[in-house]
């Protein structure tokens, strides 16, 4: 029999975990007084930089109001934190290997609550985080954010493919190792990069990519302003095809102490498809990637003249060979947050950080995949974690669709893509499952979970 104590603690701690599968809202805004307020931030900005006779900052200039917009975003916190740990998962930031990172998401599971409308705002232990954690919690829930929105309206544009979001530091790797030319400093220009690549994807068809800069901040919403002219340097270092032309995202967080949070949200729409060079064929997306050397340089055409500045720059040849990188960047995401080792490495180059992979144990995770389990009936495969909440043994579980998860441990991406795309329309979309507390599984086949822990 359990001691009050105890029977006090497990049960607040299953409201929690209870509140993870709510439903909440989180308000987007974008409009045209939004894209003057970026113009006004960017043209202050540049004032600042001319007087400290500073270069001017290389941005795209051209984002409006995005299309289709939706006023607000649905999702559960569980779901939040399954986007946040998926981004995170083939990181290696710091001292941590791969999947360690990714239960660092955990940490926001109480971070979040609803006020009386249903919108997200920081709760009291969200606030108590933000006098340790600021600049890493706006950063962390502000890319989970952007990656879910991202993720919205890229199928509102695409509705008949399925969308995934790379790390785009993880990506870029495969082809420019240094992410930098020479070896003195690296020009402001590659420094600031977009965050992810946003993938539209259907199996047969060459994929279509945008570029997303994301931001968050708890200050007000004239720093999210700033931030939103900062991210339009992001994007500009990158381009696909002709200089200037690839589509993009700019998506700020705004996280006041008390008050609902707010998604603020600008493109620049259009569209870059991958599309192999005339007479060759598709991109095989299970072909082994070699560490690439290209020069970060980026080409621009105006006047009948070129100029050469600093940058990545995936030219129409390279469309196939970028479309591989993509998918089987992405690949290791999914392998990664499975439990990593020698099934995410085969997917990553040296640069990517293919040894970190190479060993079946990381920091601080224990046995890889050695957790299964049925959730609404279907099989999956992963890793489980055991930490305490609030004092009280909790169970975290993150995996794979058993036989998707089987097509990319022997490598096989393109047959992983097939049977993703059928399956598109059969997910549940329950928010709770039998003996879980909240569940989330997204389109790509991965699955979250947390639970009481019994052991």
């Amino acid at each position: 029999m359990k001691e009050d104590g105890i029977e006090d603690r497990s049960k607040a701690t299953t409201q929690i975990l209870d509140e993870l599968a709510i439903d909440a809202h989180v308000q987007v805004r974008s409009s045209d007084e939004l894209t003057a307020e970026v113009h006004g931030a960017t043209a202050e900005e540049d004032k600042k930089r001319s007087a400290k006779k500073h270069h001017p900052l290389r941005r795209r200039s051209d984002f409006r109001t995005v299309r289709k917009a939706p006023r607000s975003l649905t999702i559960t916190p569980w779901q939040l934190l399954h986007a946040m740990g998926l981004g995170a998962a083939v990181s290696r930031q710091g001292a941590g290997r791969g999947l360690a990172e990714h239960w660092g998401s955990l940490r926001y599971s109480q971070a979040l609550e609803q006020n009386h409308g249903q919108y997200l705002k920081l709760s009291s232990e969200g606030r108590d985080l933000l006098r340790f954690y600021k600049a890493t919690q706006s950063g962390e829930i502000g890319a989970g954010f952007a990656s879910l929105l991202a993720e919205a309206i890229a199928r509102s544009h695409y509705p008949d493919h399925l969308v995934s979001i790379i790390p785009a530091d993880i990506a870029l790797k495969a082809g420019w190792p240094k992410l930098g030319t020479g070896d003195g400093p690296r020009p402001e220009a590659l420094q600031r990069r977009p965050h992810f690549f946003v993938e539209a994807w259907r199996p047969g068809q060459p994929s279509k990519v945008l570029l997303l800069a994301s931001k968050g901040t708890h200050s007000s919403v004239h720093q999210v302003y700033k931030q939103l002219s900062n991210a339009s340097a992001h994007v500009e270092s990158v381009h696909i095809g002709p200089y200037g032309s690839v589509p993009y995202l700019l998506i700020g967080t705004e996280i006041p102490s008390k008050e609902s949070l707010v998604l603020h949200a600008l493109e620049a729409p259009g569209m870059t498809a991958l599309k192999p060079a005339a007479g060759k064929p598709g991109a095989d997306l299970d072909l082994v990637l070699n560490r690439g050397n290209l020069m970060a340089d980026a080409v621009k055409y105006e006047d009948g003249s070129a100029e050469t500045l600093p940058g990545f720059h995936v030219v129409p040849e390279d469309f196939t060979w970028f479309n591989i990188v993509l998918a089987r960047t992405a690949a290791a995401m999914l392998t990664a947050f499975t439990g990593g080792g020698k099934p995410t490495g085969q997917y990553l180059t040296t640069d990517q950080g293919r040894r970190h992979f190479q060993h079946e144990s990381l920091a601080r995770t224990g046995k890889m995949r050695d957790a299964a389990h049925s959730i609404h009936g279907i099989d999956f495969v992963g890793t489980d974690h055991i930490y305490r909440l609030n004092g009280v043994r909790v169970e975290a579980f993150s995996g794979l669709h058993a036989s998707l998860y089987d097509h990319l441990r022997k490598g096989h991406v393109n047959e992983y893509r097939r049977h993703t795309y059928d399956l598109r329309d059969e997910w549940p979309q329950h928010s709770t499952a039998k003996k879980w507390n909240a569940v989330s599984i997204r389109a790509d086949g991965t699955v979250m979970a947390i639970r009481l822990s019994d052991m």
